[in-house]
């Protein structure tokens, strides 16, 4: 047919105007073309020119400033405008297929229209975001025209009587209304910004977030067409693929989004209720909620039902499209005439839906629009959990900082508690909100899927929708059966990280004794526990997915069989389909009801327990001391490393004088009675005050209140009465601009625990001061942290870990004193603490037991009992003393005069050396980072199937194939089946009119009901696959974990120990956790969806492309597409979640170290920064978690398909997932040790080593074939039964020599022969099982005592009781509930260090080897404990041959050979007094320069709570023979006095303590003539002024 604009139908008057020109229909219809050739006339010059470039003047993201008035409206009215007129081209196209000929009029100036609108919402994006609203006129104008045009059209089909039954009619009514609503809107911003028409055009100014150019998360200002398909990310998506994403490109959060303008809004609607409703009441904090967070919930609940209306759209156009096809017949052109009106065909909205075209557009809209809503619905739920996460992580920490310190002393509220209410309850809330709208959107869904089934099937549709509902409840069952199982499963896995922790710790002992299988099957039996818990777990993951995928099949199976034999209409196509498609709609909220029920309980515990928090005792009012909170939360960043101070964080001025101690009192506390929480005070009348500018020192003994006298003050406890009063500020500490010191109030303070932070040292020093270089290096000089921090592997720049775990104990002390000494405080409270700067003058007060500090003190407040027994300087209490000689005991008044007259000496007191606790560094990240972005190869995934069995995969792949096959089979057959139906052909026909019935009839239903028998089989089969895939995969991934673990464990605990020197502990424990959780839980389930979705696309995909071959044309491009934007989503989304999983563990930190660094952050007047912190970490890892929401929804939009979207994240969730398994592989290619040897077990003796002698010839060592050799050319012979000592300074290889004799070093040259036998020949299991050590550091295991001293359970009761007795232990285990099966605690923590190290040595004993090894042995333990220790190997093994490498040279003396090790290489061999006779050998060295210090004397009531009798000089003894020379000797044991008497007298009782440790210690005499007190061993009392140092000479032939 030709083409016109008018059309060529014969006898047509199109081009006619008899009648006028607006009564020409046609021309009507160009008038129509006006507006819009209008609009692109004056827009595309502008738009591709740039006449509109005029931008703000701020910079600002250009593109997402949305400024105009009605913006969101006028988007709103576009896309509606867009739909009107795909409709109206749709009806004119559809309309001239009625006609003659073709009539461009009738859909030409839509197509127009179409395009001006689109051309109208770029225009006005391009202009509003240039700011230049001048141009808006263009838009104006044409809003008017086309208004007026579509009203001319719109009167003249009134005129010709057409009506609202006419489609043409009511498209261009709708346009109509449209166009005048845009010129409405057009009105109201001229109006608003007066850029027209008046003399001063309003000036508007961007918003806050759009000039912070790091606000990054832009969808709140974008567009709604950016909005609805997050175009605003595809910079970051696409980048993310050149660039990893680092929480620098994802920016800051919108000020409406962050943490705390959320927090605000929940608090207001909390404490709103305070005010409206009872005060006594609790707040509810779901009303709460609601008030705060409603809106958005409703908005998305909102979108979520237009979503699943427009779900039902998709099974509605199929039904009309199958059907239209099915009855399609030839349309006679000679009816086409009879609505013909102004010479062209209307017709109506019916007719229009009859076309399978326009329904398939409709489909394909609908299915665009569904998916819109439902991701528009999902972000704003998600994006409302968040905030609402936030908000209660806000008013959580605001809680933490003001909760009472008695609830936390005193159990009520626990560290752990805390951590669930942050770490769980929040994400239950969140969770909980991302559910929300389903509860009311699936009610709806279920009533709108049946009534439409019941509209499509009639009565036989019950019984299916009677079917999914009966097995709702079993789906319920399920997923409660599995969330029991995983909570079960947790707990085995904690057991079984507990043990492996146990073992790997403990891992060199359980080589040397050859235990490591033994210990190994303890974790394999503890696994098997788990594996059994977590074959349940699989079991009803299984089941769940079985049910989701079968359910729709088991009801359309009943549906159908039931319909053939009850309902009268046959089957036909379009209903069988759209019932299909209808089934599996109304599945998944009966899926989703039992999640959202769970996650509706579990909301509700976590509301009731967060009220219960909120609700707790908090801290009493201290505002006398801090005044208004005036820190300022701004903060702002320096150039030096990262650091941060706080704005106008002013140093207050120093003063230049101490003033008198009574020109003025820092504090002072009036008739104090202060208590933890109970009733009874802790502290009773207290009256005291604390000097300005002085040092105020508390003492007294353990458990008297001086550290609660402390907190007291700090306002940490509870007032019965009294008050405490704190200074006001002088006049001269007023700024020179008249504010007032910022810090003048808080207090650095040093608590006795240490407390620090999860940074680095640096900042923990300064702690949110300026760094000032010059304090700084003062401080760290002053607190001797230099040494430590050279040791750090980055200096003061090293991050220190959670609790200071990878400090010792004595660096975090330090580091802790240096703190409070750099703050800019006018006060310091120090527990405990022994050094401060000498020359601060500031005012200090220091609690100590140690009265040997009291000659610093300026005022002294002695403690006893909870109150305040003395107050004033030392001469005063010295004089009190001297006047009321009845009330105090001789101790305490010679002990202060001792203290008063060495006042000249105080220069001179040494500090105490603190023990160091060495702690493993259980971070993979502490210092270094690893880079997140190594690409996983996909040979993991094979990797981890084969670990599965490859029967396993040969069962799921081809499952999966069968089951799919299956489900199209079960399509086509029921295609074939409904086809061959006579249509619409009612199965009563037959029986309406008796006369007409034949046989046929029969034969005919017969026929029908024989597709029965089929489709019964193939929905059976497609059931019994769906279970056996769900259960192949799962049960593939429980066998994957099984062999992934075993083989890691076997792996590790069979490494050498070289292995475990250079791999930190927590990168072990991380395979075995964290690694090793992914594995168990998370890749079979991502596993099972990833292939679902693939092999359904595909499937879908085969079918399609069989039916339609040309459809393979447009999957090329379609393919493309996918393929690029699955590669940018995968590199995005891995990014972001690694930023997401990075994040949430310094925000879960931070609230840990808060809640136990309370007191010191109040101390510190901190909490604003702190609350500053937590509100930066939360929005850091909110913005994270949005962004991946937002990447989430980027990808959903973009698929159009369901299935296509989970191919593409399973795809990514997987290759995130398969990180795991690259880690466990990277430890399966560990070496193992060499466990076999070149001997046969049989060729070893059974008694081997019989004597015990060891000859070492030419030994060389070294750790690795890439280190050097630590020992070199070592030449010695042992004799049988000999005791050997080896020394040698730190380095020098005699610990290297101890590890060759058990074979864990690589012995490359020269051999160790023990009895004969070349060691290095012997299997290791044999070799190290028949000898003994003992270690420095004693090591128990959890269980029984049993366990740890016979594991592999070959002794006897009787044998393990003789060890225990040899060692001293046997009655205290005698003692213990269960005896030798008594429980040890994880690292034998119910026992002292002695005891375990006792027990080491009863471990030693009952092995019987002849040969012993001790490795520094008596290094960690008490003399008390040491003299045991060498008593039982004089003794026990007085016949086996001993082998003592000396942490003190003095402990060997007595060995009869001393081997002396010098950088690798023997030195030195011969006798202990040879060699000392020797003055130049290196032996002689090391005994005169291993001297032991002196410890100062302390107060023995503190201690033992006795009365003594002390003179001036007081020394507290370690080594007895120092002392033999005092006038008065007292020997202490477990807090009781044993004897008392002359030195002289004690010695004459052979069987006394005294006598029996001066024998111990004879060996020490002549190197020392004073050591370190173990208090618990003895304490030594001496009148004498001077060492008698020949009376000790005259002693020593009796000590003899």
């Amino acid at each position: 047919m030709a083409l016109s604009f008018c059309g060529n139908d014969k006898d047509s008057n199109a081009y006619s105007v008899d009648k006028g020109v607006l009564d020409n229909g046609c021309f009507v219809d160009a008038l129509n073309l006006v507006p819009h050739v209008f609009l692109l006339f004056i827009t595309f010059p502008i738009l591709f020119i740039g006449w509109g470039s005029q931008s703000s003047k701020v910079q600002i993201h250009h593109n997402t400033w949305l400024h105009f008035p009605g913006h969101n409206l006028r988007w709103i009215l576009t896309f509606t405008l867009l739909f009107v007129h795909v409709c109206e081209i749709a009806e004119g196209i559809v309309s001239n297929t009625h006609m003659e000929s073709n009539h461009l009029h009738l859909f030409m100036p839509a197509l127009m229209g179409f395009i001006a609108a689109t051309t109208s919402v770029v225009y006005y994006h391009n202009i509003e975001t240039a700011n230049f609203p001048k141009l808006l006129l263009a838009l104006f104008i044409y809003w008017i025209l086309a208004f007026i045009t579509k009203m001319i059209k719109l009167w003249k089909f009134a005129e010709v009587r057409l009506g609202v039954k006419d489609l043409r009619f009511c498209i261009t009514a709708l346009l109509v209304v449209l166009y005048g609503l845009l010129m409405a809107v057009e009105i109201n911003v001229i109006r608003v910004r007066k850029y027209v028409f008046f003399a001063n055009p309003q000036r508007v100014k961007p918003p806050e977030d759009l000039q912070d150019l790091g606000v990054r998360f832009l969808q709140p200002f974008v567009n709604l067409l950016s909005k609805a398909t997050y175009w605003w990310m595809n910079p970051l998506i696409i980048g993310a693929h050149k660039r990893p994403i680092e929480l620098k490109k994802i920016g800051k959060l919108p000020i409406a989004m962050r943490a705390l303008t959320n927090y605000m809004r929940l608090k207001d609607s909390y404490e709103e209720q305070r005010k409206t409703e009872d005060p006594e009441k609790s707040p509810s904090i779901w009303k709460s909620m609601y008030r705060a967070f409603g809106g958005p919930i409703l908005l998305s609940s909102t979108f979520r039902y237009m979503a699943d209306l427009l779900g039902f759209a998709g099974p509605l156009c199929i039904s009309g499209i199958v059907d239209h096809l099915d009855n399609s017949t030839e349309i006679d052109r000679t009816n086409k005439t009879v609505n013909m009106t102004l010479g062209v065909y209307f017709m109506s909205s019916t007719e229009l839906l009859k076309n399978t075209s326009v329904l398939a557009v409709l489909l394909f809209l609908a299915l665009v629009l569904q998916r819109t809503f439902l991701q528009a619905s999902y972000y704003v739920t998600i994006e409302t959990g968040i905030n609402l996460r936030g908000a209660l992580l806000a008013m959580i920490y605001n809680k933490i900082l003001r909760l009472s310190t008695s609830n936390m002393s005193m159990g009520e509220m626990t560290l752990g508690q805390i951590n669930n209410l942050v770490a769980i309850e929040t994400n239950q809330l969140m969770w909980f909100l991302f559910l929300c709208p389903n509860l009311w959107a699936m009610p709806v869904q279920i009533i709108m899927g049946v009534i439409l089934l019941y509209h499509l099937l009639g009565n036989s549709a019950l019984i299916g929708a009677g079917v999914i509902l009966l097995l709702a409840p079993v789906q319920y069952l399920i997923a409660t059966k599995l969330a029991d199982t995983q909570k079960s499963t947790l707990d085995y896995s904690t057991d079984r990280l507990k043990t492996t922790t146990e073992i790997l710790k403990g891992i060199k002992l359980l080589k040397l004794y050859a235990w490591e299988n033994i210990f190994c099957d303890r974790v394999e039996d503890t696994r098997g526990k788990e594996l059994t818990s977590l074959k349940t777990f699989a079991l009803y993951t299984s089941m769940s997915i079985f049910m989701n995928a079968a359910i729709p099949i088991a009801a359309v199976l009943a549906t159908f069989v039931t319909h053939v034999y009850i309902e009268e209409v046959r089957l036909s196509p379009a209903r069988a389909f759209a019932s299909l498609a209808l089934f599996h709609i109304l599945v998944t909220p009966l899926f989703l009801l039992s999640t959202v029920v769970r996650f509706a309980v579990k909301a509700l515990v976590s509301v009731q327990k967060l009220s219960e928090f909120l609700q707790s005792d908090e801290i009493g009012d201290d505002s006398w001391r801090n005044g208004e909170m005036s820190m300022s939360l701004e903060t702002k960043a320096i150039n030096r490393k990262g650091r941060y101070r706080m704005d106008n964080y002013e140093q207050p001025m120093r003063r230049h004088l101490r003033p008198t101690e009574t020109e003025d009192v820092a504090v002072q506390v009036n008739d104090g009675f202060f208590t933890w929480g109970s009733n009874l005070s802790t502290l009773s009348d207290i009256n005291i005050r604390i000097p300005t500018g002085q040092l105020t020192m508390i003492v007294g003994q353990v458990g008297c209140g001086k550290s609660s006298l402390l907190l007291a003050m700090l306002g940490e406890m509870q007032t019965i009465s009294g008050k405490v009063y704190w200074s006001k500020l002088p006049d001269y500490e007023i700024l020179f601009d008249g504010s007032i010191s910022k810090n003048r109030y808080s207090v650095a303070y040093a608590a006795q625990k240490s407390w620090l932070l999860n940074a680095t040292v640096e900042e923990n020093i300064t702690f949110g001061i300026a760094f000032n270089k010059q304090r700084y290096k003062a401080v760290i000089d002053a607190c001797s942290l230099q040494p430590d921090i050279d040791l750090l592997p980055f200096g003061d720049q090293t991050e220190i870990g959670e609790r200071g775990i990878n400090l010792s104990g004595g660096q975090r002390q330090r580091i802790c004193v240096a703190r409070a000494l750099y703050q800019n405080t006018n006060i310091v409270f120090l527990e405990g603490i022994l050094k401060f700067l000498q020359d601060d003058k500031r005012t200090v007060v220091l609690v100590t037991h140690k009265l040997q500090y009291l000659i610093h003190a300026d005022w002294i407040i002695a403690m006893k009992d909870g109150s305040v027994l003395r107050e004033g300087t030392l001469k005063d209490i010295q004089t009190h003393d001297e006047t009321e000689m009845e009330s105090q005991t001789t101790l305490e008044r010679k002990t202060l005069r001792r203290a008063f007259y060495s006042r000249e000496a105080k220069n001179q007191v040494d500090d105490e050396d603190e023990e160091e606790e060495v702690e493993e560094d259980d971070d993979d990240n502490m210092s270094t980072t690893t880079s997140r972005r190594s690409k996983i190869p996909w040979k993991m995934c094979c990797r981890y199937l084969s670990s599965g069995g490859f029967l396993m995969v040969f069962l799921m792949v081809s499952s999966k194939l069968a089951k799919h096959s299956v489900m199209v089979a079960i399509d086509y057959w029921l295609a074939y089946w409904t086809s061959s139906n006579t249509r619409n052909q009612s199965l009563t026909d037959a029986f309406v009119n008796a006369t007409n019935y034949t046989q046929n009839d029969d034969n005919l239903i017969a026929e029908h009901r024989s597709y029965v028998p089929v489709f019964i089989i193939l929905c059976g089969a497609a059931i019994a696959l769906c279970l056996i895939t769900s259960l192949t995969v799962e049960f593939l991934g429980v066998a994957a974990a099984t062999n992934l673990h075993h083989n890691l464990l076997n792996k590790i605990i069979h490494a050498p120990i070289r292995f475990f020197d250079v791999t930190p502990l927590g990168q072990i424990l991380n395979r075995f956790s964290a690694d090793t959780n992914i594995i168990d839980q998370h890749i079979p389930p991502t596993l099972e969806s990833l292939t679902r979705s693939t092999l359904l696309c595909l499937s879908a995909i085969g079918v399609i492309a069989f039916v339609t071959p040309a459809f393979l044309i447009a999957l090329v491009p379609l393919a493309v597409a996918f393929y690029f934007i699955q590669k940018y989503f995968r590199v995005a989304s891995k990014d972001l979640q690694d930023l997401d999983d990075s994040t949430q563990l310094p925000l879960l930190c931070h609230f840990s170290e808060t809640a136990e660094g309370l007191t010191t952050i109040r101390a510190f007047r901190h909490e604003a920064r702190f609350k500053q912190r937590m509100l930066e970490l939360t929005d850091t890892n909110n913005t994270a978690y949005l962004f991946l929401s937002a990447a989430n929804r980027w990808l959903e939009v973009r698929t159009v398909t369901n299935y296509l979207n989970w191919v593409v994240r399973n795809l990514a969730d997987l290759e995130v997932q398969m990180a795991a398994v690259k880690k466990v592989d990277s430890f399966l290619s560990t070496e193992s040790e060499n466990y076999e040897g070149s001997m046969d077990v049989s060729q070893v003796p059974e008694d081997w080593p019989q004597h015990g002698e060891i000859k070492i010839h030419d030994l060389c060592v070294r750790y690795d074939t890439m280190l050097k050799p630590v020992l070199k050319h070592v030449n010695a012979h042992i004799n049988p039964g000999q005791k050997v000592g080896i020394c040698g300074r730190t380095g020098s290889g005699k610990s290297s020599l101890s590890l060759a004799f058990f074979n864990m070093v690589d012995v490359f040259d020269g051999r160790i022969v023990i009895d004969g036998i070349d060691i290095c020949k012997l299997p290791l299991q044999t070799l190290r099982s028949r000898l003994s050590i003992i270690l420095q550091d004693p090591v128990l295991f959890s269980g029984s005592i049993r366990l740890n001293l016979d594991p592999e359970r070959t002794c006897t009761d009787d044998r393990l009781w003789e060890a225990l007795e040899i060692a001293q232990l046997k009655n205290m285990v005698k003692s213990l509930p269960g005896g030798l099966d008594a429980v040890v605690t994880e690292g034998g923590e119910n026992f002292s260090v002695g005891q375990r190290q006792l027990f080491c040595l009863a471990r030693a004993f009952v092995r019987k080897s002849s040969i012993l090894i001790m490795d520094e042995a008596t290094a960690s333990i008490d003399m008390a404990t040491e003299n045991i220790l060498q008593k039982v190997v004089m003794t026990a093994f007085a016949d086996r041959t001993v082998v003592t490498i000396a942490h003190l040279v003095s402990s060997i003396l007595e060995a009869e050979q001393v081997l002396v090790f010098s950088s690798g290489t023997l030195a030195e061999c011969d006798s202990a007094p040879n060699l000392l006779a020797q003055e130049d050998s290196l032996f002689s060295i090391l005994v005169r320069t291993h001297k032991d210090v002196t410890m100062y004397p302390e107060l023995v009531e503190n201690l033992y709570d006795i009365d003594i009798d002390y003179s001036i000089d007081c020394f507290p003894q370690h080594r007895v023979h120092t002392i033999l020379t005092a006038d008065l000797v007292i020997v202490m044991k477990r807090g009781s006095i044993m004897e008392y008497g002359k030195p002289e007298i004690l010695m004459e009782q052979d069987d006394g303590l005294f006598a029996s440790f001066v024998k111990a210690d004879i060996t020490n005499t002549v190197q020392s003539t004073s050591v370190r007190l173990r208090p618990d061993a003895l304490v030594c009392l001496s009148e004498l002024a001077l060492f008698d140092r020949s009376a000790f000479w005259k002693l020593q032939p009796k000590m003899m």
